[in-house]
């Protein structure tokens, strides 16, 4: 993680930070960075304050304070990247470590349970943020299909329980998780974690694919 916010930290350096951003004049006036907190920047950045400069020499801030404390809203900070044209059109530079600061983010949250990555909470959260930045999140499905473990295997748990629950889960990641390899590795982490506290949760998940 370290390395992929660094790799950010390198590629919006060109864009220097201002201590007073332009607000819009008929709501917000001249806005001091320092009179506010993260949160409420992180809220009006790029759309009634600051530039697209700003919003770009802010975002390595952001995206680092994210995955490190718990003031931030994932879905309002990655939301940031489909602002100035959206981060698709931006120079590859910048791309390339948006990319890897994203596939970082996801296998660290794969990686355990709970996540225990900042404000991004789950796998479910992350795949919901992320769904406005691609034209799908097959690219983060695929890297769980190619995670085994506990770990990956509780979010898919959590995963299919939250889609149940109505909790917004993107199309495609729905599609994901009602195919029947899906489904088969549900069933071998009931069997494998049968004595584990968490086993309930997997088996509720399990018979819900099954159900289908």
């Amino acid at each position: 993680m370290r390395e992929a916010l660094r790799r950010v930290g390198v590629a919006f350096a060109g864009y220097p930070r201002r201590a007073v951003l332009d607000g819009c004049p008929h709501c917000r006036g001249q806005v001091s960075v320092a009179d506010h907190d993260l949160f409420s920047l992180a809220l009006s950045l790029g759309g009634t304050v600051g530039t697209d400069a700003d919003l770009k020499s802010l975002l390595p801030l952001l995206l680092e304070r994210l995955v490190t404390g718990d003031e931030l809203d994932a879905d309002t900070v990655l939301g940031k990247l489909t602002l100035a044209g959206g981060w698709q059109t931006w120079p590859a530079g910048e791309r390339d470590a948006l990319r890897g600061y994203l596939d970082t983010v996801w296998r660290s949250i794969l990686s355990r349970y709970p996540a225990r990555c900042g404000g991004l909470r789950d796998a479910s959260s992350f795949l919901i943020a992320a769904r406005p930045l691609h034209e799908g999140v097959g690219r983060y499905l695929r890297i769980w299909d190619a995670t085994p473990g506990a770990a990956p295997d509780r979010h898919l748990a959590d995963l299919v329980i939250d889609w149940v629950g109505g909790s917004g889960i993107p199309d495609d990641a729905v599609a994901w998780a009602r195919r029947p390899a899906v489904r088969d590795r549900l069933y071998a982490a009931v069997v494998r974690d049968l004595d584990a506290p968490w086993s309930g949760r997997l088996a509720q998940a399990y018979d819900f694919l099954a159900a289908l």
